[in-house]
């Protein structure tokens, strides 16, 4: 529902993908990448905190950087292999930067800078600042449940400012649990096709090579 509505207004997103459903659909996510669309990296086993009971047997607090570093090249392996794109950025699970617990607690955004061009977060407070921010650890806000009227709050904000707003959301519907309204995204897309609003519209890769580089040529 979602794609053939950004494709109708001509804009491309970024799909971070599970590989075990990702793998039971194969030919429409290469439809999906053939369409300008990019497919990024989200793991191999969604790994969050423990806390999270449903993530036990696959905990961040049991993690080591060397397992995660090992699911990242996996998961990478099996997008290019399924789909053929070799994915550029990264979708942190849960938005949880660490592995180990206490003071074997570490970082793996060096891990994610190290093989991708961004890592994208989940549940931020702001926009990210081109000026000053670290790819590797994206601000983000969830789009999931937002109206159109609370959406635009934070455009016109971030647009006044000059800052780059990352959205994320999960199924897209007439509502429910983690789900972009399918009316937010209309007229969001209306919104932001208009010239006059000054947007700018793309994927994560994008306009991070964008930031990285402003003489680049905006694909």
């Amino acid at each position: 529902m979602g794609i053939p509505l950004l494709d109708a207004y001509g804009f491309k997103s970024t799909f971070y993908v599970s590989i075990e459903p990702m793998s039971k659909r194969v030919d429409e996510w290469k439809k999906v990448a053939a369409e300008g669309h990019e497919i990024g990296n989200h793991s191999m086993r969604h790994p969050c905190t423990g806390n999270f009971t449903w993530s036990r047997q696959k905990a961040l607090e049991d993690y080591t950087l060397a397992e995660m570093a090992a699911e990242l090249d996996q998961a990478n392996r099996e997008i290019e292999r399924l789909l053929g794109v070799r994915p550029q950025t990264y979708a942190y699970p849960c938005g949880q930067k660490y592995v180990g617990r206490g003071e074997d607690t570490r970082s793996y955004v060096p891990v994610v800078a190290q093989r991708f061009e961004a890592g994208r977060g989940w549940r931020d407070e702001g926009a990210n600042d081109p000026a000053f921010c670290d790819p590797a650890q994206l601000m983000t806000i969830e789009l999931d449940g937002l109206t159109f009227e609370q959406l635009k709050v934070l455009i016109d904000d971030a647009a006044g400012k000059g800052f780059w707003l990352v959205f994320c959301g999960h199924e897209i519907g007439s509502g429910g649990r983690q789900t972009v309204l399918v009316e937010t995204l209309r007229k969001f897309c209306e919104y932001a096709r208009d010239p006059a609003n000054g947007l700018w519209v793309d994927t994560v890769a994008n306009v991070t090579r964008y930031i990285r580089d402003p003489r680049a040529a905006r694909k």
